[in-house]
């Protein structure tokens, strides 16, 4: 006899006799009680938060088996979106070679052949473990079928007048190429410059004076006796493309304890100003890339990059005698990337929108109705509580791997209506509800579409170009226990339907993006 037991020799053949004999599917007799696996990140090898959700999930399935329900624990991968496509990215990176390399189908591909690799990496881990899920019904985020629902999902959606397209300020990555929403934003506090800048009659403080090129106002309180007389005029002041005038307008948004009581409003770069731009109808003047760097309309400092431009800018401020002083001290919370760490970058850029408030009153109903149980105590205050400040949902994504936007935008180019605001909006043209885009004075239509129109019902074109954003990865897992379990649920009985099933919060472990 082996002086120690030696796994590798038993528990592969062990599994294998397991799986055989059916052990770990759903009988037909008992009551229904399912798990659904948080599906696991299809880009890397499992971690020590993988293995401790298998092993509480697998002791629940076993004991509820051994009780006589109908116990099903059901696997899958998650294709994790922009989080593979990072990892991809860092592969490539050093082969000397980024994604700009290649063009998106050989680059989907790519990932493709990758995911598929390490997913079967992640199930063999889990068998290892000796996970007792079903494996015949296992499934992938990016199965077809899967797609096939989540389309389904937001033509809904969009049937059901909750999507929209508009043109918002984003939480963009300038490094990973795409916008990233609320939750996915990591806040830390930085010690940070303060800088005192002179604006004509005024001195503001500001912590970004690269973006001075695109500011179109500058703002005071109302109640503020030290600048009432300003608000309403239009100042002249020195700048470093030369003299330039600005309005000063008074909103309750200024703090009139912070700096010197007056600042600076800048629309498209920071998004409370972009609160107080649209409400006082202000220009929306982009001046920093998406790759990060200043241009056109920031004349001698187009090309520079945001760090290196800041630099410049405060040295030149000092130099023309247009910089008061500077705080060196001064701590504040800045967003960066949760992937890269990079600063985030609110920048403007046309997205879909789900409109979030119609849901959660459904969702509130059913916490009060008692339709929907939450387990432990406190967190339905807790549920109830992050529901009522949900924001509608910016579920547009500039990468390659996802599940694409079935959206298709005419070619033609007809204009159709001039009747439409600044931002994206549904309306109706010729009695019939479409989605348009405003490009200055151009209103272009598009298709909402699981395959390409062959015509479109309000402009007649038959030439289409679809979206290229992909989905947020998060509006396909959070649909995961209902199109996991549709298929599995038709075969029930009538009494025996799916919310008869107990179904676990989707999550992802160790992932630190939390719902």
């Amino acid at each position: 006899m082996d002086k120690q037991y030696k796994a590798s020799d038993h528990e592969d053949k062990i599994y294998e006799k397991w799986e055989k004999s059916g052990a770990f599917k759903p009988n037909k007799d008992g009551k229904p009680f399912t798990i659904i696996m948080p599906p696991p990140n299809a880009n890397d090898p499992l971690h020590v938060g993988h293995a401790m959700f298998i092993t509480i999930e697998d002791i629940l399935i076993r004991w509820k088996r051994m009780q006589g329900f109908s116990s099903l624990w059901l696997p899958g991968t998650d294709h994790a979106g922009i989080e593979t496509q990072f990892v991809f990215e860092k592969k490539l990176k050093k082969q000397g070679k980024s994604r700009f390399d290649y063009d998106r189908k050989t680059l989907y591909k790519m990932i493709w052949d990758y995911v598929q690799e390490n997913s079967e990496v992640a199930i063999d881990q889990m068998k290892k473990l000796g996970a007792s899920a079903d494996w015949s019904k296992k499934k992938f985020t990016l199965d077809k079928d899967v797609v096939s629902q989540v389309l389904d999902t937001f033509i809904k959606l969009d049937k059901d007048g909750l999507i929209y397209r508009d043109k918002r300020l984003v939480n963009y990555c300038t490094r990973c190429g795409t916008a990233f929403s609320n939750l996915e934003v990591v806040h830390v506090e930085k010690k940070e410059p303060l800088y005192y800048m002179k604006y004509g009659p005024f001195t503001l403080a500001t912590t970004r004076p690269e973006t001075k090129f695109g500011d179109t106002a500058i703002a005071v309180h109302p109640d503020d006796k030290r600048y009432k007389k300003w608000i309403g005029k239009t100042i002249k002041a020195e700048g470093l493309l030369g003299k330039f005038k600005i309005k000063v307008i008074g909103d309750d948004y200024v703090d009139p304890e912070f700096g010197t009581g007056v600042v600076k409003i800048t629309p498209a770069h920071d998004f409370n100003d972009f609160k107080v731009g649209k409400k006082h109808k202000l220009e929306i003047k982009q001046v920093i890339g998406f790759d990060g760097r200043l241009n056109k309309y920031c004349g001698k400092y187009q090309g520079l990059t945001v760090f290196s431009a800041r630099k410049k800018v405060v040295n030149d401020l000092e130099k023309k005698g247009l910089m008061e002083k500077i705080d060196k001290n001064y701590v504040h919370s800045v967003g960066v990337c949760y992937r890269c760490g990079r600063t985030i970058e609110p920048l403007p850029l046309p997205q879909f929108f789900i409109k979030v408030k119609p849901l959660v009153k459904l969702a509130l109903k059913a916490l009060k109705e008692k339709k929907v149980k939450i387990y432990g105590s406190g967190h339905d205050k807790i549920l109830k509580h992050w529901l009522k400040n949900l924001h509608d949902w910016n579920i547009s994504r500039q990468i390659v791997w996802g599940i694409r936007i079935p959206v298709w935008y005419c070619k033609n180019g007809k204009k159709l209506s001039s009747k439409v605001g600044p931002s994206f909006t549904n309306v109706q043209v010729n009695g019939t509800k479409s989605a348009f885009q405003k490009r200055s004075d151009l209103i272009q239509c598009f298709v909402v579409s699981k395959t390409r129109p062959k015509k479109c019902d309000t402009c007649g074109a038959t030439s289409f170009k679809q979206e290229e954003d992909t989905f947020d990865t998060w509006f396909s897992s959070s649909q995961w226990p209902v199109v996991t379990l549709k298929s599995f649920s038709a075969g029930l009985s009538s009494k025996e339907t799916p919310s008869s099933f107990a179904v676990p919060t989707r999550h992802s472990a160790g992932s630190p993006v939390k719902e």
